[in-house]
């Protein structure tokens, strides 16, 4: 990110003021389809530690995530043991974001943008894990991102698994004005506290 002035970074946070609920659901959305990249997973391991992971994860329109990984990682067990799990993106201040009165400390750095979603896994089938699979390894490919395998079908039912992230709880934050963010529950789609 370039070095903006003080100067702009306050005119361009004017307009940040007020920011809604929705405005900032867009930038997020935003942010993780054409910025984010990897996300961090966290999950439970069999001691009942706190588990992290950088790993791709495709978040859908309603605050759903999808998950595709190898069979052999240990996740899966993790899952099928406690299917609470957390979906972080986190990527560079936005232009214009401020730090203008820290709650606590004064670092004098710039707060990240950062998406947070908390909710349950459940595990697809094979028809599922094919359907996401080419969904996105198609979408990877029309870019010319082509330096992960081509699997075929039977590849895909051997190798792969896919699980889907049911949301019950999402933050927003550097989306907003200085420190502002944003929390919602989601209560529609099967995630459970």
């Amino acid at each position: 990110m370039s070095e903006i002035s003080r100067q702009e970074r306050r005119n361009v946070s004017d307009s940040m003021v007020g920011r809604t609920l929705e405005d900032a659901q867009q930038a997020a959305r935003r942010f993780v389809f054409d910025e984010a990249g990897f996300a961090q997973v966290v999950s439970r391991d069999r001691h009942g530690h706190l588990a992290g992971r950088t790993m791709t994860a495709f978040l859908n329109q309603d605050w759903s995530v999808d998950l595709v990984q190898r069979r052999q990682h240990a996740r899966l067990a993790q899952w099928r043991r406690d299917p609470h799990t957390l979906v972080i993106w986190v990527g560079t201040p936005a232009i214009g974001a401020t730090n203008d009165h820290p709650h606590v400390f004064d670092i004098d750095t710039l707060p990240p943008r950062a998406v947070f979603i908390r909710g349950t896994i459940s595990f697809l089938d094979a028809d599922e894990t094919e359907r996401i699979y080419r969904r996105e390894i198609e979408a990877q490919r029309a870019h010319g991102f082509t330096k992960a395998p081509l699997r075929n079908r039977d590849e895909v039912e051997r190798d792969l698994a896919a699980v889907h992230l049911a949301p019950y709880r999402v933050r927003l934050e550097g989306f907003g004005d200085g420190a502002q963010s944003f929390d919602f529950t989601i209560t529609t789609l099967g995630g459970t506290p």
